[in-house]
């Protein structure tokens, strides 16, 4: 049973998305982009956008109701990946990091103490650009992914 990797697509870079599109064509597998706006793609019969309401983790909430065990969420949204986690899914986030059970509980700790310290006004700013190094660990952690959980590659 072939597994479907869906993106979180808002947010996505890019390059990322590139590295899922040729990953797509080259082993037939299917790739949903999610987004509240259209996100242009090359056109195949392996990948497919979802086009969601406007509103707060609307996108979100669709990924979580469509995604089955197995699957793969690229998204950096942290209470997303921990949602996709709970129903057996794997998360990859854009820099190559595999959330899993094991690791997903200190994030969201880590996610909440950052968001009062910026709401405080004591930190500000974002993760800094994707590097090359950051492309290739996505890269790779997406082969390893789909290796281990599909028999493509």
């Amino acid at each position: 049973m072939a597994i479907t990797v869906w993106v979180d697509a808002d947010a996505c870079p890019k390059v990322i998305r590139e590295i899922l599109y040729r990953a797509a064509n080259r082993l037939k597998q299917p790739l949903v982009l999610v987004a509240n706006h259209v996100i242009p793609a090359p056109s195949s019969p392996w990948i497919s956008c979802r086009q969601v309401p406007q509103g707060f983790d609307v996108a979100d909430d669709y990924i979580v109701a469509q995604v089955s065990a197995r699957d793969l969420v690229i998204t950096s949204d942290i209470p997303l990946s921990a949602e996709v986690i709970e129903k057996g899914a794997g998360v990859i986030s854009p820099r190559g990091e595999q959330l899993t059970a094991d690791n997903i509980k200190p994030r969201l700790n880590m996610r909440d103490f950052m968001d009062t310290m910026r709401s405080s006004g004591d930190i500000g700013g974002g993760p800094a650009a994707l590097g090359p190094r950051d492309k290739q660990a996505f890269a790779n952690a997406l082969d390893r992914y789909l290796a281990r959980n599909s028999g493509a590659i």
